[in-house]
């Protein structure tokens, strides 16, 4: 089969907006959505390629990411790594479509572009708001509004997706009461559906206790075991190194791009937290 390629040149092109329509509980797969439809996405391990070539974003007169230029391989687990204002979650948002930005991006599908999935930091909202873990969940996955209950057509794949993280049994507790590890297993939990092919997350073990990190590292397995293509903004670098197939070093521009063994060395790491870092080959 031929590669599709998809490039996103500004912040109105298809993948971003798609990648919105995601993360507002859309599909953005141009296949049928059906229970047969989302089995066989997860056999066909069609996770695509995700290249960044010299994108650049300047706020005023601040640069906040400089030619960044690396490539996601398909069906990987790779990782973005950097300080705090280093660029990483804004490099998301371009990708998001939220920012405008020079350079390009594309993804190169293997036939038919798939579903793409985003799995936020947070998640900010009102906790006096009389929503349970079933209301966000029918916000998130299907069309039909969350007051009129679940659809008989995502009852069953939300049902799932909350007993792989293990929120099965705190479905009907409101949002706003639960700690901020049960809000952000219930964050993967949306990411889950429509299985993705290309999934991002945004440092998603930052509120987790032990036994969310499981869940969350479980799940990594079952992405990578599915051809899942996983872009993974982490600041915990031991995981990485345990989890990754490769690492990006990002602080406004790329510092280095290697397996988690040549990448996360005292000295690659040094210089990528410093003030004014230098690059490296």
């Amino acid at each position: 089969m031929t590669s599709k390629e998809t490039i996103l040149a500004d912040a109105e092109s298809p993948v971003g907006a798609g990648l919105l329509a995601k993360a507002s509980g859309q599909s953005t797969s141009s296949l049928k959505d059906t229970p047969q439809s989302r089995a066989s996405s997860l056999l066909q391990g069609s996770g695509p390629t995700l290249e960044f070539a010299d994108v650049s974003l300047t706020l005023g007169r601040t640069t906040i990411l400089d030619k960044v230029t690396f490539q996601v391989r398909p069906r990987s687990v790779h990782a973005l790594v950097g300080p705090n204002g280093g660029g990483k979650s804004s490099l998301i948002k371009t990708l998001l479509g939220q920012m405008p930005h020079q350079g390009r991006l594309s993804l190169q599908w293997l036939g038919e572009p798939g579903i793409i999935g985003y799995v936020p930091q947070a998640l900010e909202f009102d906790r006096g708001l009389p929503m349970t873990v079933d209301d966000f969940m029918a916000a998130m996955c299907q069309r039909r509004p969350a007051f009129l209950g679940l659809s008989k057509h995502y009852a069953a794949a939300i049902g799932e997706a909350l007993e792989r993280v293990g929120m099965q049994d705190k479905r009907k507790r409101r949002m706003g009461a639960l700690s901020g590890g049960e809000r952000q297993r219930v964050l993967l939990a949306q990411g889950l559906i429509p299985p993705p092919q290309l999934l991002v997350l945004d440092e998603p073990m930052s509120a987790l206790d032990e036994a969310g990190i499981q869940v969350f590292e479980r799940l990594l397995g079952d992405w990578r075991a599915a051809g899942i293509t996983v872009l993974w903004i982490e600041h915990d670098l031991e995981a990485v190194g345990r989890l990754a197939d490769h690492v990006t070093g990002l602080n406004r521009r790329v510092l280095f791009d290697a397996t988690p063994q040549q990448a996360l060395t005292p000295e690659r790491l040094l210089t990528l937290f410093s003030t004014h870092p230098r690059s490296l080959a």
